[in-house]
């Protein structure tokens, strides 16, 4: 295969916790083995490529927990060439991973109640290492847990870093939700995952719908009908940054008409919380495929009351989540990053025209290491 990256990648965790129980899990799927699924073994080098079991929930038979030294030790580990991948990471306990036939990897999950890691302190980062680049992010989307930190260095020396989340951003997370809860009624605390009366996580409201499903009825009504209220008088622009351009339009008959776009349904709460159900649910039209993460993003964000009528452009994240109704998690998270990088919501990588990444993501062509800091110190 043709590449401008080696055919492995030495990733270094360093245990940034004050534990001396810290467990590392790689998964993905495997470019150059036909894209099979995938674990690193605990020798943090050799790779186990499960075979489809007869029946779900099927025990893994090999060792894929990697565990780190004492706090402040580092380790080396080597990946191949990875899509879809992540690095997960517990403390206290090693996550229990299981097998479904294909074989389809059953991953931990923090919304079904009776998962085995249900109550274990664990987090991931995502990535990509293919033949054009490692593409790392932190990412908030489900939830948030452990602080995380990423440093990209290439073969020039050049570096690139992801700070995450301070030692203490859990529970200034946490306190953050508990005062907003109280300020305006809403279920922010019930985000918080407390497991035996010690809070382990924070839960995103789209994951808090698995449990509650009616938990965020009403939520977006009124900001939503003020939206609908002044696009009936005058132009919306989406700028696609794509191929489509921008395209304009406004409301008419209850419907946001955006020319190639087609027609978008007023969202309920559901819908902006997911960014793909209901109005924003993609398909066919490339235009209107274009069009969805740039909406989607201006809702979570409380963007579309400004005086700007072009999105995602004419704002900036000093601009974001300041009305009342708006994705509270997403604020709180990127107030508490060290630098406000994070992806705390589906297109939080949505920026406009020659604006800065929000999202919390790396990515260079030539990586010679990739260093996770576990921990927060």
């Amino acid at each position: 295969m043709a590449s401008g990256t080696a055919p492995t990648l030495t990733i270094t965790l360093r245990n940034a916790s004050n534990s001396s129980q810290v467990y590392v899990y790689v998964t993905g799927l495997a470019l150059d083995n036909d894209t099979r699924p995938m674990f690193l073994q605990s020798d943090g080098r050799t790779i186990y490529y499960p075979a489809s079991p007869a029946g779900v929930g099927t025990p893994l038979s090999a060792d894929v927990s990697i565990a780190l030294g004492a706090p402040g030790s580092a380790r080396d580990i080597t990946i191949p060439r990875i899509a879809g991948g992540r690095v997960w990471f517990s403390i206290g306990a090693k996550l229990t991973f299981a097998l479904n036939p294909g074989p389809g990897v059953v991953e931990p999950s923090v919304s079904n109640p009776s998962d085995p890691n249900i109550n274990i302190s664990w987090g991931f980062c995502e990535f990509t290492y293919n033949s054009d680049q490692l593409f790392v992010n932190i990412s908030c989307v489900d939830f948030i847990s452990i602080p995380v930190a990423l440093t990209i260095t290439n073969t020039s020396g050049g570096v690139q870093s992801v700070p995450g989340l301070p030692a203490n951003g859990l529970a200034t997370i946490i306190n953050a939700l508990r005062q907003q809860a109280a300020a305006d009624g809403r279920p922010w605390d019930k985000l918080i995952y407390p497991a035996s009366g010690t809070p382990l996580r924070v839960l995103s409201p789209l994951k808090l719908l698995d449990s509650r499903s009616n938990a965020w009825d009403g939520y977006w009504d009124n900001y939503v009908n003020q939206v609908w209220n002044r696009f009936s008088s005058v132009d919306m622009t989406i700028n696609t940054q794509a191929a489509a351009g921008n395209v304009t339009g406004r409301v008419a008959n209850g419907q946001l008409n955006l020319g190639p776009a087609g027609t978008f349904n007023k969202p309920n709460a559901r819908d902006i919380w997911t960014c793909s159900e209901g109005p924003f649910a993609t398909g066919s039209n490339a235009a209107r495929n274009a069009v969805i993460p740039r909406l989607a993003a201006a809702f979570n964000r409380s963007t579309l009351l400004l005086n700007t009528t072009h999105f995602p452009n004419g704002s900036t994240p000093s601009d974001y989540y300041q009305n009342a109704t708006t994705n509270h998690f997403s604020r709180i998270v990127h107030q508490t990053m060290k630098d406000g990088r994070g992806y705390a919501f589906p297109y939080d990588d949505v920026v406009p025209d020659g604006g800065a990444d929000v999202a919390g993501t790396a990515f260079d062509a030539s990586p010679s290491n990739w260093t996770i800091a576990i921990g927060g110190s």
